[in-house]
């Protein structure tokens, strides 16, 4: 028999599964909208050279090739590849239809992808991402607006502990050039230390040397990179990022673009304060995010119980012009999904409402000759705004009960042969175990009344 589990990597969805991604995602986007992001999507898979060489060679490993159809099957090439992000498909758009979108354009988008990466708590080769993108300016208004957006949404998922960390590629370029790193070997450094929350300092100093970098280019790296441990937990505080740029401003002082960069992060993190991220942002100089489009300011948000980080994002303006020819400022932040469900599971952070089941109320059936009313009782539920789910078969009623208890159902609604008689409904509470009886035609506002309460 062919197995039953899905795919490597890839998870089935159960109806509590769904309810707490409808949840998150709902959060997601109200919150979105009220920036003034609008909606987009894009296909699942992509023309293979669109995506080829965006992601640097680390990303290009883990891009799912689909292989060519038809009379070249047996060719072993490729043509199409699922797609990795929804930064690439989003500057493919912008290129195919720059000539009908607004001087200012800002979309969100929250749709799949795909990543041929090794599964891990967290991780997983199918997920979704909850990207929002602005082109056009690079004021660092763009940056500030879409960190207040994301630090928001955290919020009102209950996440009380995350950090945002900011850094900018080209103060990260010019630490790389101060400490002697040549600019050949600066990408594959960059890599080595985007891994320092898997592998710790040691690590990373182990990871430098095996790319060729000297003990002390390697040491004075570390010592400029990491004075202290990175920010992971609890609130930065505005005295700490002064103290940050400071420092980096007696690196840099003799690099021109790297000390303009720190400036910008300085912008940021001033305007920031007057957001719902303020307390949140920490300057982080050893924060490198791993794909070669970003051209300047980067983020990432991490929480204590998390290895890895709930998104991130950066500058990339060039990523649009590599598809028309003309040069587009662009910004954009992702949240990861699945991460924020696996936290939220595990703190327990999901409403009540959430893990209730898909209906409020469960008209019961008294026997075969009531059927009809039961449909009738049921219809009359559903017009007045309630979720309603109407048992098939004509077992005790306790069964039927207990039935609802499983489900996740908070009331009972039963019209015995006495209530029929009398135009009434019982409605019982299985949270309370009380049991009273409305009459018919008032029972869909005293279930709302009821459900208010237990909410």
């Amino acid at each position: 028999m062919p197995g039953t589990q899905p795919a490597r990597g890839t998870r089935d969805f159960l109806p509590e599964d769904v309810r707490r991604r409808t949840h998150v995602i709902a959060v997601v986007r109200e919150v979105y909208e009220r920036y003034g992001f609008e909606p987009l999507e894009t296909p699942a898979f992509e023309n293979i050279e669109t995506l080829l060489g965006r992601y640097g060679d680390e990303g290009t490993k883990l891009i799912f090739k689909i292989l060519r159809r038809g009379e070249h099957e047996g060719s072993g090439e490729a043509d199409l590849a699922l797609r990795y992000d929804l930064t690439v498909p989003l500057a493919r758009v912008v290129a195919e239809h720059q000539s009908e979108l607004p001087r200012f354009f800002k979309r969100y988008q929250i749709q799949p992808v795909w990543r041929a990466d090794r599964p891990a708590r967290g991780r997983f080769r199918e997920f979704y991402q909850c990207d929002i993108d602005a082109l056009g300016s690079t004021s660092p208004v763009v940056e500030t607006e879409m960190l207040a957006a994301v630090s928001e949404v955290l919020q009102k998922l209950g996440f009380e502990d995350f950090v945002i960390r900011l850094n900018d590629r080209r103060v990260l370029a010019g630490i790389l050039e101060r400490c002697g790193v040549a600019e050949a070997a600066q990408s594959t450094a960059l890599v080595a230390i985007d891994k320092y929350e898997h592998i710790g300092r040691a690590g990373v100093r182990q990871e430098l040397l095996n790319r060729g970098l000297s003990e002390g280019t390697a040491e004075s790296l570390l010592q400029t990179l990491y004075p202290g441990a990175p920010a992971a937990t609890g609130q930065a505080s505005a005295a700490s990022t002064e103290d940050v740029l400071t420092r980096l401003r007696g690196v840099l002082a003799e690099h021109q673009e790297a000390a303009g960069a720190l400036e910008n992060l300085a912008a940021i993190a001033r305007l920031v304060q007057h957001t719902e991220a303020g307390s949140r942002l920490a300057i982080d100089p050893s924060l490198a995010r791993g794909l070669s489009y970003y051209t300047g300011a980067i983020m990432e948000i991490a929480v204590p119980d998390l290895s890895g980080s709930l998104g991130g994002g950066g500058r990339y303006d060039n990523l649009i012009g590599s598809f028309s020819g003309r040069t587009v400022p662009a910004c954009g932040v992702s949240l990861g999904l699945e991460r924020i469900i696996v936290v939220m599971g595990e703190r327990r952070m999901f409403p009540a409402t959430v893990a209730r089941g898909s209906a409020d109320v469960l008209v019961t059936l008294w026997d075969e000759a009531s059927r009809a009313d039961l449909l009738g009782l049921a219809g009359e539920l559903r017009k007045g705004g309630l979720r309603v789910e109407v048992y098939p078969e004509t077992d005790k009623l306790g069964k039927q009960f207990k039935y609802a208890a499983s489900r996740h159902i908070p009331f009972v609604a039963v019209i015995g042969d006495d209530e029929r008689a009398e135009g009434a409904v019982s409605l019982k509470s299985l949270a309370s175990g009380e049991q009273y009886s409305v009459a018919r035609t008032d029972a869909p506002a005293e279930l709302r009344r009821a459900l208010n309460e237990v909410r």
